[in-house]
């Protein structure tokens, strides 16, 4: 019996030091993967540059044009420790994963606002491991040239708010015929919650949908006491 049990004590050792093993050769194969696909974006096209394209787009909108309100629902909802990571987030990419293991299938990334920008400015939506590898990289370089400010005026200025609309700027005029710094605090609670999936949560294609994302981001902006609940209460009637 000591014998069987002394076998069974080494061979779950020696399979825990493979899977070891082979978790370190996966991690560093799309890693350098990775690292050739942010060379390879920024070789075709550098980071300066890029941003130098952004901010020279008609009507890009800077952050300090930005109503407060509409920065606080967006970090809330998307990124809630936005200015104190340096652009990976481990808590989130940890919660995303169980929730991702519970469900059996790929469905939360865990990705910051500062990863957002790096997929919509340098590489695809694919959803490739090297790509997700490829993007440490790229947060790592937009980190340490760029304040939390430039990335977040960035972010809002390249995201795609649905309805054929990109941009904040595109947005507010689009959907409530305003500048983004004229938003209510229910129009910029609306507009948070849209670029998670813009194709669902336009207002225009269906005002149901945005408004329960709507409600989520208010669920968020309470959770962080930003708002109370009876104010959310009170922004949420505003947008049924």
């Amino acid at each position: 019996m000591k014998n069987i049990f002394r076998f069974v004590q080494k061979l779950s050792v020696k399979l825990l030091v493979i899977s070891l093993l082979l978790m370190l050769l996966t991690g560093g194969f799309y890693g350098i993967k990775g690292y050739q696909m942010y060379q390879d974006a920024i070789n075709e096209k550098s980071l300066a540059k890029r941003v130098e394209d952004v901010r020279s787009m008609e009507n890009f909108t800077p952050y300090s044009e930005l109503p407060q309100f509409y920065i606080q629902a967006i970090i809330s909802v998307e990124d809630r420790r936005f200015r104190s990571h340096r652009g990976i987030d481990l808590i989130a990419i940890g919660r995303a994963a169980w929730r991702d293991l519970k469900a059996g299938a790929f469905e939360e990334g865990g990705s910051t606002i500062t990863q957002q920008l790096a997929k919509n400015m340098l590489f695809t939506k694919d959803k490739k491991l090297e790509r997700k590898a490829a993007e440490v990289f790229a947060v790592s370089a937009m980190e340490s040239e760029y304040t939390k400010e430039e990335i977040f005026e960035l972010y809002v200025n390249m995201a795609d708010f649905g309805g054929g609309y990109h941009g904040i700027y595109q947005a507010a005029k689009g959907y409530f015929e305003k500048e983004p710094s004229e938003l209510a605090d229910a129009e910029s609670v609306l507009l948070a919650g849209v670029p998670n999936a813009p194709s669902a949560y336009s207002p225009k294609k269906n005002m149901k949908l945005a408004a329960r994302r709507a409600e989520q981001v208010l669920k968020s902006m309470v959770r962080d006491k930003i708002i109370t609940q009876e104010e959310a209460g009170e922004i949420a009637e505003q947008i049924r």
